[in-house]
């Protein structure tokens, strides 16, 4: 059985297991071997392919990565923001490689990556998914494009295939202090009444990676999941901006129900509508910040950041 075929067994297994507190360690060994088999599949294959570069050089004060479904209107962001060419039609995967731009704002470069549409499924290979995947975990910012038509189903789709590659969305990381020891056994500690989780749960999921010996120190109450991420030691947490274009084919109180959602900006490109605000917040979710430089003897110098 391929790793594909164990990570469906498993998910298949997770779905109709009741959550109660008889089955909360089968459902903790279970979310353990998911996470190891999703790590493996995420490995680099050992072959070396030739084929068109995907990646680009890193510049500028910051790099956000655009992402999406195809056909939502990244190309037209990239272009109406950045004077960036990039092909856009009303056909599907018009984009198929990275397309980098530039943004200019605050006197800061800005990189906007728009990456090819991401198609369900991709977190196992299919589309370009891996490779799109692997850009948003260099970016700093996540914004995700969405369909303001298709209700919500696109942006949850997104969410799940982005998961389950370790990236964590508008998510702190976990305060668990963990570290492996050469012997010793397994030191289990908190600083904090723990309810999603106990030792003997705690035991059992370092067992399933093989850890006989490790300090595991709780500074918050968290879950069987936030250890396991802990533990892989591969995830990364990324601010996202959840962006709904074609607001001006829906009713004004379906683009009010989105506007209010958290995170969520309303943008119309096609009408350049909204899109001096969705700049302003997208500097506020970078959190950059301005450096003045100052002389010995001298006041700051308020011109040059």
């Amino acid at each position: 059985m391929g790793i594909l075929e164990k990570i469906s067994e498993i998910e298949k297994e997770i779905s109709r297991t009741q959550k109660n507190k008889a089955t909360e360690y089968h459902l903790g060994l279970l979310k353990a071997k998911l996470a190891k088999y999703r790590s493996q599949l995420l490995e680099p294959s050992k072959k070396s392919e030739k084929g068109e570069g995907f990646d680009v050089l890193k510049s500028g004060d910051a790099r956000v990565a655009l992402i999406g479904f195809p056909s939502v209107g990244k190309s037209t962001l990239l272009s109406t923001l950045t004077k960036t060419e990039s092909e856009a039609a009303s056909y599907e995967f018009t984009t198929l490689t990275c397309i980098p731009g530039v943004i200019e704002y605050n006197g800061a470069n800005i990189q906007l990556l728009d990456l090819p549409g991401i198609i369900e499924g991709a977190a196992q290979g299919k589309g370009r998914g891996r490779q799109v995947i692997a850009v948003a975990r260099t970016a700093d910012l996540v914004l995700m494009m969405l369909d303001a038509t298709k209700k919500d189903v696109h942006r949850h789709l997104l969410e799940k295939e982005l998961e389950s590659v370790g990236i964590r969305l508008n998510k702190k990381k976990p305060n668990i202090y963990f570290k492996v020891k050469k012997g010793g056994g397994i030191s289990f500690n908190s600083t904090c009444p723990l309810t999603k989780i106990d030792e003997k749960l705690v035991q059992m999921i370092l067992h399933e990676y093989k850890i006989f010996n490790a300090e595991v120190l709780f500074r918050e109450d968290c879950t069987a999941d936030e250890l396991i991420d802990v533990i892989c030691a591969n995830r990364v947490y990324l601010p996202c901006l959840y962006v709904y274009n074609k607001i001006d084919q829906i009713s004004i109180e379906e683009v009010d129900r989105i506007a209010r959602q958290p995170n969520s900006v309303v943008v119309s490109c096609n009408m350049k509508l909204n899109l001096d605000y969705l700049l302003c917040v997208l500097w506020e979710y970078l959190c950059l910040i301005r450096v003045y430089t100052k002389k010995p003897g001298q006041p700051p110098d308020f011109l040059d950041g």
